[in-house]
């Protein structure tokens, strides 16, 4: 056993260790350590609870990380909670859509974002998504309604075939919609009142595709069907009738209500085919004719090459007019097809109150065949109809209790699906916001997405790498010598 004599000498020598220079230069350093440990932690915690848009700085050339003054109104002004579902299964979240929505969500406490993963919760998705195709979809719900919003309505793709016959190559642009799509979507679910359309039944109309009902539906426009033979009166609540390509004339009951309808201040839009005989649909007629706008007899054909598709004349091109329907396409250099087409014509002498825009015309060598789908050849004959027409109208009449408004489509192939991506849908989605002043009024683009370089000259790469290699640690290394020289001589 150690003596007494050599555990005191042990515990004198720890004592005078402990008031050593060396002792207690360590331990400042211990507590000093200590402190600016503690201090990261708070400053963590104190950032943690800052809200994203302060704390996220956006450097690219597209702004994509920047919020636009119209969804930080929308947002920071909500009026009840609403909760964006964010369905993406675990490990493929997407890093774009992550930062965004933690953008919404710092920007108001009424605003909360919740992951479901599909594998683990199938019947959200199920209930929620039923048609969810693609990971990092959202669902955005508030007390009133929900919506689904499609990660394709998030990441647009644009495909240019401009070159494709010369070189075989077709040059693909990739755009972010996600701020444009989460806000309309929010915008819709917040909304008290939405503007409803009532497309009318019960005369063979055409029934719209699946398309043109989601893009109503984006648009935050409810669509349901009206069959008014069962009615007394139009719905109060219909905001715009529609009549798609009906096969049938509407009956006298049903022209006195849309007559009084449209006397009201009503909206219609109208989609019809072509007129064999005016005997046809003689009260749909009559109804049109109240505002000095008729339809003339068989198919047109277009005489100039220009305005229709390669050998097919009565496959049309029409010329695009200025309106507030048509002008953005007219501006962005789209082109509308009018397949298989009636010719509208319009009276030199209007119905007091009633004005009537073109929206789409034909050349001055167009004129309208009266076999129309059993001719036996494009050529003019005898007692065909001379043009020009016009293809569509917008019609207002200011003598209504409230500005009707109506929009005549003299073809009933403008809404097939495969005219969608031309300028048709977006000519039938305008008129309906320009009917639907109710219906969202969101305008936010959406932003491209491109590589970008940093290029520099062969001097700026000299002189970059002769800093990052050479001053840089220069400067550390004489600093760290000055530390050690001045510690020696202390």
């Amino acid at each position: 056993m150690k003596s007494v004599k050599e555990l005191m000498g042990k515990t004198l020598n720890m004592k005078t260790g402990f008031k050593t220079r060396s002792f207690r230069v360590g331990s400042y350093s211990m507590a000093a350590t200590a402190m600016v440990i503690a201090i990261a932690i708070v400053i963590n915690l104190f950032v943690a609870e800052i809200p994203s848009k302060y704390t996220i700085f956006d450097t690219t050339s597209t702004k994509l990380f920047s919020i636009s003054d119209q969804t930080e109104t929308i947002v920071e002004n909500l009026s009840m909670e609403v909760t964006i579902y964010w369905i993406v299964q675990d490990g493929y979240e997407d890093s774009t859509i992550k930062t965004l929505l933690e953008q919404y969500e710092g920007m108001s406490n009424k605003v909360k974002v919740v992951k479901r993963d599909p594998d683990v919760y199938p019947t959200f998705v199920q209930q929620y998504a039923p048609e969810l195709r693609y990971n990092n979809s959202l669902v955005v719900e508030s007390e009133l309604r929900y919506v689904f919003v499609d990660y394709e309505e998030i990441y647009l793709y644009e495909y240019d075939y401009s070159d494709y016959y010369y070189t075989g190559t077709y040059e693909e642009t990739v755009s972010f919609n996600g701020e444009g799509a989460l806000t309309k979507a929010i915008d819709y679910v917040i909304s008290e009142d939405i503007p409803k359309i009532y497309q009318l039944t019960g005369h063979g109309e055409s029934s719209l595709s699946t398309t043109y009902t989601e893009g109503i539906a984006k648009e935050n426009v409810d669509l349901e069907e009206l069959t008014l033979l069962n009615q007394e009166a139009v719905p109060e609540d219909a905001d715009c009738i529609l009549i798609h390509a009906p096969q049938n004339d509407i009956a006298d009951e049903e022209k006195e209500m849309l007559l009084e309808y449209l006397k009201a201040g009503g909206k219609m839009i109208l989609i019809s085919g072509i007129s064999q005989s005016k005997k046809e649909t003689p009260n749909l007629d009559a109804l049109m004719e109240n505002y000095g706008v008729t339809a003339a007899e068989g198919m047109v054909i277009e005489g100039d090459t220009k305005h229709y598709v390669s050998r097919t004349p009565y496959y049309l091109m029409p010329d695009i007019n200025t309106h507030t329907i048509t002008t953005p396409l007219k501006n962005s250099g789209y082109y509308v097809l009018a397949p298989m087409t009636s010719g509208l014509l319009v009276a030199d002498d209007l119905p007091d109150g009633v004005s009537v825009t073109k929206l789409l015309t034909t050349s001055d060598k167009a004129y309208s065949k009266l076999a129309g789908y059993e001719m036996k050849t494009y050529e003019k004959e005898d007692g065909d109809v001379d043009g020009p027409f016009a293809l569509a109208v917008a019609i207002t009449d200011t003598s209504a209790e409230e500005d009707a408004q109506i929009v005549w489509i003299a073809t009933d192939g403008f809404l097939s699906d495969n005219m969608y991506s031309t300028g048709n849908g977006d000519v039938f989605l305008n008129a309906i916001n320009w009917m639907c002043e109710g219906g969202s009024s969101v305008s936010i683009r959406a932003k491209e997405l491109m590589e970008e370089y940093l290029t520099l000259s062969a001097g700026e790469i000299s002189s970059t790498s002769t800093m990052i290699v050479g001053v840089i640690p220069a400067c550390y290394l004489l600093i760290g010598i000055c530390i050690w020289i001045r510690r020696k001589r202390g």
